[in-house]
């Protein structure tokens, strides 16, 4: 071995040793006793070299780990390929081998910890794996914990569990290193029987049951379809999936394939709309794979709900739900109030049973009723509401079809970009606009609204001015949407702002508010703060302390909480 390529190991043993020493400095002994379900912390290690260059990072993921970096002198030739195989990756392997058999805090490594090394060599880049390493002593005590967990917390528990054990165990029962043979069935059964026991609270369940979907999407990404299909993803692009000829499924309805299923209906059904196009690619696979129960699914729905709830029919409608494709349906039969008194308690019910909020209404009628809201999308959704909305009779059950439907960061899944609009939206602008009665709908609407992706609300409130004016009654719902609007929302309401009654009740509004939030409300009035600031220097008497008083509250130190 020459001279440069033994210092450059060195110098690679060098940056290992420190980043030992940065992984060092957590409580790890501490860490792991939260849970039995976790024996260690680091499974994997990155050594990179490129430019003269050594870097170690715990992470594949470069800018979510800090890297230990090592300049060296730039050598005067690049390494060969052989070079890194036959000298480099021997040495470092007996290096890292014996780091770990040394370690004096053994929790810092888990039961398995894979090495690999990135390099830059004369004929490109490679990367190979340098060490992977199983401690067989902790994969038999994990074994056994898992076991002991699955008996006592689950099987015989009664009682809630821990979002970080879900988070391990579902890890776990995926990882093919502890169970080669992964049985579907029970698998399956542990995740419904946690979600069980967790269903108590909303926010409870929706924790678990997102540390489940997590793990079974990383299964199914890095290891169920990359036996099957050759994969080509760009960094934000969805991935490309080529079916290999030369290996078949040899069971296309049990074992792994239900794993895929339950992953699929579990991320359509459950995660954000973003989401579902994922779950969808995953059926698409199965249904490639040769699965007829993945066909069924795509034509029918997942199967989940009960033939009656996602299908009726009478004189009056026909309602079909699909929960795969996020559609409802609905054929009016007859053009009258029962008809879509009868569509409406189908969808509430469907809501209830856990159908996807995102979803979109494919209509059959006659009526082309639309909101008189500019901007909207001019959908079967928007005309299947703005229709409901000309029966009176019928707010009471929109207003109870809206409560059930707003969910943030969900949006019906027949709009994007600027006509984006969470589910429920149609039902409640039509009532703000049609009766005083619904303002608090509105404003409870509004709280929830995620305005970085959606900006209908903008023309919501410009309607809503232009129905009802301002005033003591329309003040506090119109400061709720102001709070909630975009920067490119267009009011013309500056006039009856400055009058002294309606100035004087938006700063009793405006009192206590952080002065970001004030500023924002003086926005979309006066065209930001130093217009304020103009309108209150020509103003003169009350008129003037008023909105000088504004300013104030807008040009406030509070910082936000």
């Amino acid at each position: 071995m020459d001279n440069m390529l033994e210092e450059l190991i060195n110098e690679m043993k060098q940056a290992i040793e420190r980043w030992f020493e940065f992984i060092g400095d957590k409580d790890a002994e501490q860490i792991v006793k939260r849970t039995p379900l976790q024996v260690g912390i680091h499974d994997f290690g990155l050594l990179e070299y490129a430019k003269g260059r050594v870097s170690v990072t715990d992470s594949e993921l470069d800018f979510l780990s800090p890297k230990v970096k090592t300049r060296l002198g730039e050598p005067a030739e690049l390494l060969l390929e052989e070079q890194v195989r036959e000298q480099i990756i021997p040495s470092l392997a007996v290096f890292m081998q014996h780091k770990l058999d040394s370690l004096p805090v053994p929790a810092l490594i888990d039961y398995k910890f894979t090495f690999w090394g990135k390099f830059r060599v004369r004929e490109g880049e490679v990367t190979l794996p340098i060490l992977q390493h199983i401690d067989e002593a902790k994969k038999e005590r994990l074994l056994n914990s898992i076991a002991s967990y699955i008996q006592k917390k689950l099987d015989d528990g009664k009682y809630p569990t821990k979002e970080l054990e879900t988070f391990f165990l579902s890890r776990h029962l995926l990882d093919e290193k502890l169970f080669p043979e992964p049985d579907a069935g029970r698998i399956i059964s542990v995740f419904e029987n946690i979600l069980e026991l967790n269903k108590g609270k909303k926010e409870r369940i929706a924790e678990h049951r997102s540390n489940i979907v997590n793990a079974l999407r990383k299964w199914v990404e890095a290891t169920f379809l990359p036996r099957y299909f050759e994969i080509q993803k760009e960094q934000w692009n969805e991935a490309e999936y080529t079916r290999k000829s030369d290996i078949q499924l040899e069971n296309t309805e049990q074992g792994p394939i239900e794993l895929l299923l339950y992953t699929a209906v579990s991320i359509i059904k459950y995660e954000p709309s973003y989401s579902k196009s994922t779950g969808l690619a995953f059926l698409e696979r199965a249904v490639e794979l040769g699965s007829a129960r993945a066909s069924r699914y795509m034509k029918e729905g997942s199967g989940t709900f009960a033939k009656e709830d996602v299908y009726f029919r009478d004189e009056f409608v026909e309602c079909a739900a699909n929960d795969v494709f996020a559609t409802v349906t609905i054929t009016m039969k007859q053009e009258a109030e029962e008809s879509y008194a009868r569509a409406l308690r189908f969808i509430c019910r469907l809501l209830q049973q856990g159908f996807p909020k995102s979803y979109q209404i494919k209509l059959k009628s006659s009526v082309k009723q639309f909101l008189p809201i500019k901007g909207l999308a001019k959908s079967g959704t928007h005309r299947f509401f703005a229709n409901a909305l000309e029966y009176p009779k019928l707010h009471p059950l929109l207003e109870e079809y809206a409560r059930e439907a707003m969910e943030e960061f969900e949006w019906y899944a027949d709009t994007e970009g600027e006509k984006n609009c969470m589910p429920g939206s149609y039902a409640v602008f039509g009532l703000g606009l049609a009766d005083r009665s619904y303002f608090a709908l509105v404003e409870d609407y509004i709280k929830l609204v995620d305005d970085e992706h959606q900006s209908v609300q903008n023309h919501f409130t410009a309607a809503f001015v232009e129905q009802y004016g301002v005033n003591a009654e329309t003040l506090p719902t119109l400061v709720t949407c102001l709070l909630h609007s975009t920067d490119s929302i267009k009011l013309k309401i500056k006039p009856a702002m400055e009058e002294e009654a309606n100035a004087r009740l938006l700063l009793d509004h405006v009192s206590g508010r952080q002065s970001y939030e004030v500023e924002r409300i003086v926005y979309p009035i006066w065209g930001g703060l130093e217009k304020l600031k103009a309108a209150a220097a020509k103003a003169k008497g009350e008129k003037a302390a008023l909105l000088s008083e504004l300013v104030q509250a807008a040009s406030s130190k509070k910082k936000r909480g």
